[in-house]
């Protein structure tokens, strides 16, 4: 979305920091036996790696005994769709440890067709085998092209195909695509 200011705010900034801490709660409680073993939050570049760095600091916060490490995913170059829009890599990926036998927790921030998510499972192989792959995310919006559901979510809405979604931490945003 070029910019937030001929968008909607559906989720305030207050709330997107709510929903974000109430995520944290949600993995606290079922990834990695009730946090009592590590594990890993994946933020998707680009989008999902602030949010990554805002549930590594609430993990950290309810309960620091917790051993939490955070990395970072570029799936730019495993997305099914290359050749319709080539595309450059949007960073590098920082994977912080070996994931062999690691419970990983995807984190992005829009989850709309499911490929964006598809793609990190190919790149995710790459790094090791975990011994599970969870998905938070802050906004579902629904329309999926392929079987993907999150484990997480910080709010369910529903959009028009044609709207643009952007979530940032000042709110997410939607810009209605209808009357383009």
């Amino acid at each position: 979305m070029a910019s937030n200011s001929d968008a909607a705010c559906v989720l305030p900034a207050d709330q997107v920091r709510r929903a974000i801490k109430r995520i944290a709660h949600e993995i606290l409680e079922n990834v990695a036996c009730g946090g009592r073993e590590p594990f890993v939050l994946m933020g998707l570049a680009r989008g999902g790696v602030w949010i990554a760095d805002a549930l590594r600091s609430d993990i950290e916060a309810i309960d620091p005994a917790v051993s939490v490490s955070r990395g970072s995913l570029d799936v730019s170059m495993y997305r099914d769709d290359l050749a319709l829009r080539p595309t450059l890599p949007a960073s590098a990926s920082h994977v912080p440890c070996s994931l062999d036998g690691v419970e990983v927790v995807l984190v992005d921030d829009v989850l709309y067709t499911g490929r964006t998510v598809r793609a990190a499972l190919d790149a995710l192989i790459e790094y090791g085998r975990p011994k599970a792959v969870r998905l938070a995310v802050l906004v579902d919006r629904g329309h999926r092209e392929l079987p993907i559901r999150p484990d997480f979510v910080g709010k369910n809405l529903p959009t028009h195909v044609s709207d643009e979604v952007s979530a940032t931490p000042e709110g997410v945003f939607v810009k209605s695509g209808r009357d383009a």
